[in-house]
């Protein structure tokens, strides 16, 4: 026979259920790939449950379902934090409205909950996008379905939507590719099931959630610099704006309209005279201005998501910094670009340095104890550097290898090369062998007269091609110089050409030289990046 809850469990559950996903919304921030983290998934649901929670707690015991339902309908409302609070504050109104008729907790009350829940979530976003929160809970409510149609008993009809809810998490990789990208799965549609599945632990006495036994998330590690994307239609905007509106006469379809001018991510949720308002602007104070105009405003929150996300990158530093590795890499970069670069590829560490501001052996060794691995590899990047790399793996209690890199380009080959599973000895020799390949190519400015390797005169203030340390080229432009210096190097039998951008570079400069170099070399590969490194307004490496 089926179990029976009483109303007492239910909210008892609730309160599990919140607390659960409070202790565990590290877990979700962590998969939060979207760039405007809103304050991180994890904790933005779980301040929304947890007033939640609050507002249950002041009710008087033996208070009607519904005013239980109330209760839950306003926690969420007011509780409501970032995009994916204002989404789960929807789910829960949903839910009790989808139960608002029911006179015992079953698994048809329990289908007809969320088939409200999907209609009232998706209706709150007006761009739904697959492998969301959204796609979870869809996809929840059509295991809810099954079961009622399958007269499947409570308590296997529970555990069967629970694990179909983290099937539906398990998937959401395929639907979205940004999530596939970072390897991880969707956060908010995690932070649902995680809700959920404890929830029914709770419920029904089960000594550990059915999220415990698959476990699937946590083998899976976020990259550290993640792009900078939003989860609707980009990132164009910097302040995420939330507040509460008291209002008699607030149209909810006009003031959408007004926040689709004001920027992204808009939510207006609730009804009169309650509604809590959500969106990313660059102009928070016409937001406030237009909802002042039309009733009282409280509750009010402005975010600065890029300050957020940089410190949710540091932090993710951090983390990557004490797990433990067989192999680490430092290397030596100058400019915010190469460096991130550099990151993406693997290396672990980067010393900020180049060509006038070499690091000490003292620089290279304190990136190496840095990082948390059996050996290092050290990138020096710099002709200049690689003593000081040599003596610093000399005096390196953790077993170091140098592989002498002349340039970033070089290292980029280097990094293709390496292979984690392999010793460093073998590692050393594959990544020397692959910089072997790459002919470097620098154009900067001549501060002093000079002569070139052919002899040829140099006036300060020329700009000069250099080729594996040689200066080939001269000339008055750096467009100039560089397709100069490609000919000298017999681009033509090369296939790919790396080209990254200095500081004093502007886009559209480097948007003119890559045309110029295609126009030239029709068989050639161009991939080109803002390295960011100053003095060098290109740098690109000859493969």
């Amino acid at each position: 026979m089926s179990e029976t809850y009483t109303s007492n469990d239910i909210l008892n559950a609730i309160a599990v259920a919140a607390r659960t996903l409070g202790e565990r919304k590290d877990e979700v921030n962590r998969l939060n790939v979207f760039p405007v983290p809103d304050g991180d998934t994890g904790t933005n649901m779980s301040l929304t449950v947890k007033m939640v929670v609050d507002n249950l707690a002041k009710l008087p015991i033996g208070s009607s379902n519904a005013d239980v339902r109330k209760a839950i309908t306003t926690g969420a409302l007011m509780g409501a934090r970032g995009n994916s609070g204002v989404i789960t504050s929807q789910i829960l109104r949903g839910l009790c409205e989808g139960a608002a008729d029911a006179t015992e907790f079953s698994v048809a009350s329990i289908d007809k909950a969320f088939d409200q829940a999907v209609t009232t979530a998706f209706q709150a976003v007006r761009k739904p996008v697959e492998g969301t929160i959204l796609t979870v809970l869809k996809d929840t409510a059509a295991a809810a379905r099954r079961a009622n149609k399958k007269k499947m008993e409570l308590d296997e009809a529970l555990a069967y939507i629970v694990s179909e809810s983290y099937a539906s998490v398990q998937r959401t990789p395929e639907l979205l590719p940004v999530l596939a990208e970072n390897n991880v799965v969707d956060a908010g549609g995690y932070g649902l099931a995680i809700l959920l599945d404890s929830f029914v632990s709770a419920i029904t006495g089960r000594e550990a959630p059915l999220g415990d036994e698959l476990a699937f998330s946590r083998g899976s590690e976020p990259k550290v610099e993640i792009e900078q994307i939003n989860d609707w239609e980009g990132s164009r905007f910097r302040y995420c704006n939330e507040f509460l509106v008291d209002s008699e006469t607030l149209d909810k379809d006009e003031a959408l309209d007004f926040l689709s001018t004001m920027g992204d991510c808009e939510l207006c949720v609730g009804s009169i005279p309650k509604f809590k308002v959500h969106v990313h602007s660059n102009t928070p104070d016409k937001v406030l201005a237009y909802f002042l105009e039309r009733g009282q405003i409280s509750e009010v929150f402005i975010h600065n998501m890029q300050l957020q996300a940089a410190d949710r990158n540091a932090k993710l530093a951090e983390e990557q910094k004490a797990e433990h590795k067989a192999l680490g890499f430092v290397a030596v970069a100058a400019g915010e670009g190469n460096a991130k670069i550099l990151e993406s590829l693997g290396v672990d560490r980067v010393v900020s340095g180049g060509q006038t501001m070499n690091p000490s052996t003292k620089d290279l060794l304190d990136a190496v104890n840095s990082v948390n691995a059996d050996a290092v590899i050290i990138l020096p990047n710099n002709s200049n550097i690689i003593m000081a790399a040599q003596s610093c793996a000399g005096v390196s209690e953790t077993p170091c290898g140098v592989v002498p890199t002349k340039s970033v380009p070089q290292a980029f080959s280097a990094m293709f090369a390496a292979n984690v599973e392999a010793s460093l000895e073998e590692n050393v020799e594959a990544m020397s062998d692959a910089i072997g390949e790459v002919r470097t190519g620098e154009i900067t400015q001549a501060i002093k007269d000079a002569k070139d390797a052919h002899g040829n005169p140099i006036k300060n203030g020329d700009t000069i091609g250099i080729a594996d340390g040689s200066i080939e080229a001269v000339g008055a432009s750096t467009e100039e110089v560089t397709l100069a210096l490609l000919e000298s190097l017999e681009a033509e039998d090369a296939d790919t050409l790396t080209l990254l951008a200095g500081c004093d570079f502007s886009d559209e400069q480097l948007d003119a030289l890559v045309e110029r170099i295609e126009e030239a070399y029709e068989d050639l590969e161009v991939d080109a990046h803002r390295g960011e490194q100053p003095l060098y307004p290109i740098v690109f490496g000859l493969e």
